[in-house]
């Protein structure tokens, strides 16, 4: 019930405006954003490479609602990764990048597939010249279809283009099995968005058990499979799996949340697994904080007595 409430609130203006305001908001914001600009960004993903994890970053913003706007996100990207590459980021795709496509255009009233794979185009371009990828982000269940349409076009040209599945979905497992050949690089969460139970899994024990099916079914793909879990359980089952798969730490990855369980992600780098955070970055950081206050509402409490406080 909780989980549903904070995310119907991601949606809403009002109380978008109450949490911006409120005292302590950014003692909340930093444990999970790396700053407000590109290098801030930078800075983080250097501390995580010294700590053996490699990063996939997120320039935090969606839903954009005109053409100039969505142009804008493209060029922060492209200048993102110019920058990862002058510090020395992107070797191996050690730093890449994640994109939501409504933050490039899929959500604009007219021509939003279009616009948004014209502009993931230009920033795989720039993603290629950086000697890394880009791995595109997936939003709520009815943008599915869309997304996975314009991965399969633009895979045409940029094949090592990641995509993401999200578990709780009804219909993920089929898409696995369609995403799961050679040099498919596919990231495997839980979900993070609300959906009507005709179209995801409506407990939590059921979502995990999509999530194990969807996993094996990965690891017996020719892709590379990336596997965005904190979840003890899910990161055993994980392991167990490589290992029947016969998958040696460069044959797949685990993913985790900047800011999430940093002692673990440190453990499992320093046993040889492959690690990368996924690290966000920007002002337009609301949606985000508030999915990740929904994954773990243990935050709620201390984030709730900020609000008591306000003003």
């Amino acid at each position: 019930m909780l989980r549903s409430v904070l995310l119907a609130a991601s949606r809403s203006d009002r109380m978008r405006q109450l949490i911006i305001s409120a005292p302590y908001t950014r003692d909340v914001v930093a444990r999970y954003v790396a700053g407000d600009d590109a290098q801030d960004a930078v800075e983080a993903a250097r501390r995580l490479s010294a700590d053996g994890m490699r990063v996939t970053i997120d320039h935090l913003g969606e839903d954009t609602t005109d053409q100039s706007a969505a142009s804008s996100v493209a060029d922060e990207y492209t200048e993102l990764l110019r920058i990862l590459s002058a510090a020395g980021l992107t070797g191996s795709g050690a730093a890449e990048v994640s994109v939501k496509p409504t933050a490039v255009g899929l959500g604009l009233p007219e021509h939003g597939e279009k616009s948004a794979t014209e502009n993931i185009a230009r920033i795989c371009a720039a993603a290629r010249a950086a000697g890394t990828t880009v791995t595109v982000d997936m939003e709520d269940h009815t943008r599915v279809d869309a997304t996975l349409r314009l991965v399969a076009e633009l895979r045409q040209d940029f094949p090592d283009l990641g995509c993401v599945i999200q578990a709780q979905l009804r219909r993920s497992a089929d898409d696995c099995e369609a995403l799961a050949g050679p040099g498919s690089r596919v990231r495997l969460c839980k979900g993070a968005y609300n959906a009507p139970p005709e179209a995801a899994y409506p407990s939590r024990a059921e979502v995990d058990l999509s999530y194990a099916r969807c996993l094996r079914i990965l690891m017996a793909g020719g892709g590379y499979p990336m596997f965005a879990t904190h979840d003890p359980r899910l990161l055993r089952i994980a392991a167990a799996q490589a290992t029947l798969s016969g998958r040696g730490p460069g044959d797949f990855e685990y993913q985790m949340l900047y800011g999430i369980r940093p002692a673990e992600q440190r453990r499992l780098a320093a046993s040889g697994a492959t690690v990368r955070v996924y690290l966000p970055y920007g002002s337009d950081w609301y949606g985000y904080l508030v999915r990740r206050l929904a994954e773990r509402p243990a935050n709620v409490i201390f984030f709730g007595r900020s609000l008591l406080t306000r003003g």
